[in-house]
């Protein structure tokens, strides 16, 4: 009975870490804006550089879906762009592979208006 519950709990303890992503967002990061839309104008911006984001290898892709990898590069992209001191990413391209999703995106740090919103 023991053994039943031991690899019942780790079984479950498998299963959802399939869940979430490997590459989590720090609490800084959360807040920053990904763009990418065509109305994103960069002129009230400081540029500071390009990031990138990745999930997902060749040895553990079959234990996440899609939408973890997607998630776990963004959180990538985030954290990237925090440490160059920005608030808003604008993405340039998403590459899908089979086995991973990596992201590109142009790391600004754009002003404030009075009402809190970004000026972009």
């Amino acid at each position: 009975m023991l053994k039943r519950s031991v690899v019942a709990f780790v079984s479950l303890g498998l299963l959802s870490a399939c869940s979430t992503p490997l590459n989590k967002t720090t609490t800084e990061s959360q807040s920053i804006e990904i763009r990418l839309d065509g109305q994103f104008n960069p002129d009230s911006c400081h540029y500071l550089g390009t990031v990138t984001g990745s999930e997902g290898h060749w040895y553990n892709y079959l234990f996440f879906g899609n939408d973890v990898l997607i998630q776990g590069a963004v959180n990538q992209l985030k954290n990237n762009a925090h440490q160059l001191g920005a608030n808003t990413i604008y993405a340039i391209t998403t590459q899908n592979f089979t086995t991973s999703v990596s992201l590109l995106g142009t790391a600004y740090y754009c002003e404030m208006q009075k009402s809190g919103q970004r000026l972009n």
